[in-house]
């Protein structure tokens, strides 16, 4: 690796070793389109892998999800892209790390500039940790349950299979959007996000969100905290962000209305027949609420929200070992899984240091 001073901050880092020839840079917006074929081409190698979403793409590569991620694209000796690298600074102690290659590549190449690109945002995510004034982070690489080749990538770099996740899906339904009413839960009530005469979201709500949220998971695998700004920034860089996909549940304690959980949505984009959808990004129910009817409560309010939207589905993911048995409930209430993906854990520590997660609990 080439780099200065590592206490001076984030400084480039660049991959070595690449083939005679080929060349590495940061994406730039005359590569979007390239870089979306070359997701395609990857998830047609993988059978249901899901849809290519381009605006997500480019929004990685060059917008506003490219604030939070240090990125390189590798060009052949005849300057076509062949590989998109990126480590996602994505909290305290955690660090994303995503690979997608030319699946033209031969094995042997393959390899060879996987072993380079994972050493390289293991540097990355290291850079990262000591301007964060931490000892070292775990990195995390999602993959698809059909993706074999991408495991042959990890594994040899010391990558280890951590959790499985279940990505479930929900048709509308008939009377979909009359759950609210047919479905009320004495004790717990459901609203929106406020806002203000500008249009823009009360603070104090926003703050609800976030606390039900981080809270709700504080004792749940792989947690990780993350601070009020950072989950702001990061919900926001979705494209199908919407302050109006922001529910909160008050629930009654001895006659005072307090925050019991929370949900934060997100529209998804149409699928082959135009239509849109939601996506649940989060849902929290704080402890101390549990056992109240929170969770099926606001639920019910975006399966409503998605009827009343005339869109045709809502989507989330959820832990397949979840401690609180959330699959059984999305089950029960129409949720199938369509696929699982994986998540793939490697930690790592700066030199002299002893822990390399020192806000995570160890899965092992």
């Amino acid at each position: 690796m080439t780099q200065e001073d590592p206490q001076a901050g984030f400084l480039p880092i660049v991959p070595e070793g690449l083939p005679e020839g080929w060349v590495s840079r940061a994406p730039e917006e005359a590569d979007v389109e390239e870089i979306v074929g070359l997701v395609l081409a990857e998830k047609l190698e993988v059978e249901g892998s899901g849809t290519v979403q381009a605006d997500v793409i480019a929004g990685e590569a060059v917008g506003q999800g490219a604030w939070t991620r240090r990125e390189v694209v590798v060009l052949d000796a005849e300057g076509r892209i062949r590989v998109w690298a990126r480590v996602h600074d994505r909290a305290a102690g955690r660090t994303n790390v995503d690979l997608t290659a030319d699946p033209g590549l031969s094995r042997e190449q393959e390899q060879h500039l996987a072993g380079i690109l994972l050493d390289w945002a293991e540097q990355v995510a290291l850079n990262i940790s000591r301007g964060r004034g931490l000892g070292g982070t775990r990195l995390d690489v999602s993959v698809h349950e059909n993706d074999d080749r991408l495991r042959s990538m990890l594994a040899p770099d010391g990558y280890h299979l951590a959790r499985t996740w279940l990505q479930m899906t929900r048709d509308r339904r008939p009377g979909d959007e009359d759950l609210v009413e047919t479905h009320q839960r004495e004790g717990v009530v459901v609203r929106r996000v406020a806002k203000r005469e500008d249009g823009t979201p009360v603070a104090a709500d926003l703050q609800s969100v976030y606390r039900m949220i981080e809270e709700s998971f504080a004792d749940h695998f792989n947690s990780y905290r993350e601070s009020f700004p950072e989950f702001l920034a990061r919900l926001r860089e979705a494209p199908g962000h919407r302050w109006d996909h922001w529910w909160i549940a008050d629930i009654d304690v001895e006659g005072q209305w307090v925050p019991g959980g929370a949900v934060a949505a997100l529209v998804l984009p149409p699928d082959e027949d135009g239509v849109e959808g939601t996506y649940i990004d989060y849902i929290g129910v704080h402890r101390l609420a549990r056992g109240r009817g929170v969770a099926k409560s606001l639920l019910h309010t975006v399966i409503a929200d998605t009827a009343r939207r005339d869109r045709n589905r809502l989507s989330l993911e959820v832990d397949a070992d979840s401690p609180t048995g959330a699959d059984g409930l999305y089950e029960s209430m129409g949720w199938t899984t369509r696929y699982r993906t994986e998540s793939w854990h490697r930690d790592v520590r700066l030199d002299g240091t002893d822990d390399p997660v020192p806000m995570a609990r160890r899965d092992d």
